[in-house]
């Protein structure tokens, strides 16, 4: 048989192992997929689920790379070539030992947050920067692995990386801003997601912190996203935290009240908003001073729950009984009005226009 045989046998053979190869993968993971499926259902255990995400989540180039190398080891081939030959086979396992260890740390972040969103926000705000120095610390480690098995000096190369990670640092100064920002919100905590909060002349719900950006939603329903650095150059006014709400309201009266309903009213006001609401703390009520068209009332009162819904119920409550009591004792709200006074000529005057006008 002829060399030229030879290298067309290596081929034929190379080609139908790969072929062979790519298609026992597939039907391996087509099966360990629905088994595991099967299983979880029946079954519902974390470490199950996990395994099946990590087999659904294997992709084709993997099992395509995998084939195409043991279809060329089944050719003869040079020292120089089977060197390369190994370091294909460490690059393309260890690639996907560390794609398979992010998708683990994808699905178990996701699922920590789905259940401490609403348990313990600060926590699911916590996820967010964990599963970034997860998978920083993941694909360093899997970067160093694969240099050291292709023969470089380890030492070296952290030293080049410091080196040329200056460089790199003044490259992304402002990414790497918003990335030790999110990492201060996740420390210091300002706010965690579900918090209502006001930056400049917006407000939302805070719905995710990431790496760079922190997205609220709107009372209209859009999202505004804020880049981390950004959001903490201005001032964070944190609606969820308020522990109780200062409300402070004015009205007026008509200048023609009696002095004696005057005086009745600050104590009215008093028992209106003490009396009547266990969730409100009266602090005072005075005639503050007189307006163009009316007697200016000012009433101050704390609403012991920072929920915005129940204060506008109890300022609603406040205001009918109000209006009801200043009905009762026929008190009138002061509304803009202007009087005109007219100034009489004097009668002498009158007579001498008259005797101009005739003798003209």
């Amino acid at each position: 048989m002829s060399h030229l045989d030879f290298v067309s046998y290596d081929a034929a053979l190379a080609i139908i192992v790969c072929l062979a190869m790519l298609s026992a993968l597939l039907l391996l993971k087509g099966f360990i997929v629905r088994y595991l499926r099967k299983i979880a259902h029946e079954r519902p255990i974390p470490m199950l689920k996990y395994a099946e995400q990590i087999a659904a989540g294997t992709r084709l180039p993997f099992f395509a790379g995998i084939a195409l190398l043991a279809g060329v080891s089944q050719i003869e081939l040079s020292p120089a070539n089977a060197r390369w030959l190994g370091y294909g086979w460490i690059i393309i396992l260890v690639s996907q030992i560390a794609l398979w260890g992010n998708r683990i740390i994808t699905v178990a972040i996701q699922n920590a947050f789905v259940k401490q969103r609403d348990t313990d926000p600060a926590s699911a705000t916590h996820l967010m920067i964990a599963g970034l120095v997860g998978r920083i610390v993941l694909w360093s480690t899997a970067a160093l692995a694969i240099l050291d098995n292709l023969g470089f000096n380890i030492t070296t190369v952290v030293a080049s990386l410091g080196i040329g990670g200056i460089a790199v640092a003044l490259a992304v100064q402002n990414i790497l801003g918003d990335i030790f920002s999110s990492v201060s919100i996740a420390m210091d905590k300002p706010f965690v997601i579900g918090d209502f909060i006001v930056v400049d002349s917006y407000m939302g719900t805070v719905e995710y912190v990431g790496m760079k950006t922190t997205r609220l939603r709107s009372l209209g329903g859009e999202q505004i996203i804020f880049s981390n650095a950004e959001l903490l150059k201005n001032r964070i006014r944190n609606y969820k935290r308020m522990q109780e709400r200062r409300v402070l309201f004015e009205f007026g009266i008509a200048y023609e009240t009696p002095l004696e309903e005057i005086e009745r009213l600050p104590q009215t006001l008093m028992e209106i908003i003490s009396a009547s609401y266990l969730e409100t703390r009266f602090d005072r009520a005075h005639f503050k001073g007189y307006g163009d068209s009316a007697l200016q009332f000012e009433v101050v009162y704390y609403v012991l729950d920072p929920d915005y819904n129940k204060y506008m119920d109890i300022q609603q409550e406040i205001n009918l009984a109000l209006l009801a009591a200043l009905r009762e004792r026929n008190i009138e709200f002061a509304y803009p009005t202007r009087t005109l006074h007219i100034a009489s000529a004097p009668k002498d005057a009158i007579a001498s226009r008259i005797a101009e006008k005739l003798v003209a």
